[in-house]
């Protein structure tokens, strides 16, 4: 008997961006006994079925991207007299699609760090169970993960996570009721030791796959001593502290490392938080803009965000204490209009934004929004393919709409095609060579041109286009610049790294809300 870990996906590049992360967790998960798992990622090659066989264990982790495939999948493994266990964001929310629909045994609900060794005894002692709730564990009990068994020549970027949940409650995003509103953070020690080895293994460009990076704003420590709530002052000031003391760490790691990380716009009026990650080398942060316009911004919950006049000035902030943004941005905001695309391509250039993704409007399940617009139907769903639209996500990519909410003043191919346009303008050859300035040698200005050419073939020409051709165009291109992309960030390995002198933090904080 092996154990099986597979990340489903339609389309192979041959080379990843950033390693899936919880590939490599649940490989530390999986007891010693059973020997190493069998990893397959489908972003670099498709599974091959014959290396399944009959009494095996298969773990597919799924979201809602990529459920349709991972439902494919579950089915040939269970054909083959595999058993099949399915976990991820999308089995938490849907446990009931991957038993009927995607072949499983068994479906494991939340973090699976913990209860990942339980399913394998249970399978194997023909005790299982049909379904597991991994609950929402705390910060301590996050397993590092199992990087000694990843392809480093097929990432260009690790991922460590110090952080899981978001207080915000955007209502387009889905984490804050998945991974909940508290906070869970690591202790600096285990972090530290998992970024050295990483290092170690000649990864030198880390992702820090958090929620939220900026767990604890300034406004959130004031709203508290405004109420007078002492013990919620002391609780937020510790989590800021540990924050800061993960970053401190960080600087003393060697210089070559660069960190890229997911934070929220908030960040920008704590200047001193802001220099604590550029010391720490943390080169770059996704910032979720969403909209330019207070209006869109309200519609979407998101109103903590700067808007208008004071947008661009905030996200300029970043980049003068030495974080560069990835501006994400929403078209087909029910506030949007046809001037809005222009105007948001207009704001990306003059924020000095070193990168940008712009997305539609997509109701995901699990978020405020998806609640809102399937309630909207009352009843009357219409179908694709024999599929309701409220299960867009079980609709073959081919017929797959694009957009689901009609829009008040555009249809929605003049959304898909605004949108394409912005993308378009944005990575232009000439955009893209005046924004390299932002680093200095010229060796680095070419790399920032093969990544920005090669993140707009992953990311819009490949999930925007409703031709397949184009589709698959875009990906044959990805795949010819993934090659040198990957090349860029490759580093010699440093097994002697040693560990920084690292003071162990005293214990974990939590947040009540």
């Amino acid at each position: 008997m092996r154990v099986h870990l597979i990340n489903p996906s339609d389309t192979s590049f041959g080379i990843g961006v950033i390693t899936p992360r919880w590939l490599y967790v649940l490989a530390a998960a999986t007891p010693s006994q059973y020997g190493d798992p069998v990893i397959t990622d489908e972003t670099l090659e498709q599974i091959q079925p014959d290396r399944i066989q009959a009494g095996d264990i298969v773990g597919i982790g799924i979201h809602t991207g990529n459920a349709l495939r991972g439902m494919h999948v579950g089915r040939m493994a269970r054909e083959r007299g595999a058993w099949v266990v399915y976990g991820g964001i999308h089995a938490t929310l849907y446990p009931e699609e991957a038993l009927k629909l995607g072949g499983a045994h068994v479906v494991v609900k939340g973090d699976g760090d913990v209860v990942w060794a339980k399913v394998i005894a249970d399978l194997v002692s023909g005790t299982a169970q049909q379904t597991y709730d991994g609950g929402k564990i705390s910060g301590d009990q996050f397993l590092p993960a199992r990087w000694d068994l990843a392809p480093r020549d097929s990432y260009m970027w690790a991922s460590v996570q110090t952080v899981r949940g978001c207080p915000k409650h955007c209502s387009f995003c889905s984490v804050w009721r998945t991974d909940g509103q508290q906070p869970r953070q690591r202790a600096t020690d285990v972090l530290i030791a998992e970024i050295v080895q990483l290092r170690r293994l000649g990864f030198r460009f880390v992702a820090l796959a958090d929620d939220n990076f900026y767990p604890v704003t300034l406004t959130d420590i004031e709203l508290a001593e405004k109420q007078g709530n002492l013990d919620r002052v002391a609780e937020l000031k510790a989590l800021r502290a540990e924050r800061f003391e993960l970053m401190e760490q960080m600087a003393k790691l060697p210089e070559d490392m660069a960190f890229f990380t997911q934070i929220t716009m908030e960040a920008g009026e704590d200047t001193d938080f802001l220099d604590a990650m550029c010391k720490a080398r943390i080169r770059g942060a996704l910032v979720g803009v969403e909209s330019i316009t207070e209006e869109g911004l309200k519609a979407i919950f998101k109103t903590f965000n700067s808007a208008g006049d004071n947008l661009a000035t905030r996200l300029k902030t970043f980049k003068e204490h030495g974080v560069h943004v990835l501006g994400s941005f929403i078209f087909g905001l029910p506030t949007d209009r046809a001037d809005t695309f222009a105007a948001t391509a207009a704001l990306a250039k003059e924020a000095e934004l070193s990168f940008a993704q712009f997305v539609m409007l997509t109701p995901f399940p699990g978020t405020v929004d998806f609640d809102r617009w399937e309630k909207n139907f009352n009843g009357n769903v219409p179908h694709v393919n024999g599929v309701p639209i409220t299960r867009h996500w079980l609709i073959p990519a081919e017929v797959r709409p694009k957009m689901f909410s009609p829009h008040g003043t555009m249809t929605m191919d003049e959304i898909r095609e605004r949108t394409q346009g912005v993308w378009d303008a944005f990575y232009s050859l000439g955009e893209i060579w005046a924004r390299s300035k932002c680093v200095p040698r010229l060796r680095d200005r070419i790399a920032f041109l093969f990544i920005s050419k090669l993140y707009r073939q992953m990311y819009a020409n490949t999930g925007i286009s409703t031709d397949s051709a184009r589709r698959q165009k875009a990906t044959r291109m990805a795949r010819w610049l993934a090659v040198p992309c990957r090349r860029l960030f490759a580093a010699k390995p440093m097994p002697e790294l040693e560990m920084p002198v690292v003071p162990r933090t005293s214990g974990l904080m939590s947040i009540t809300y």
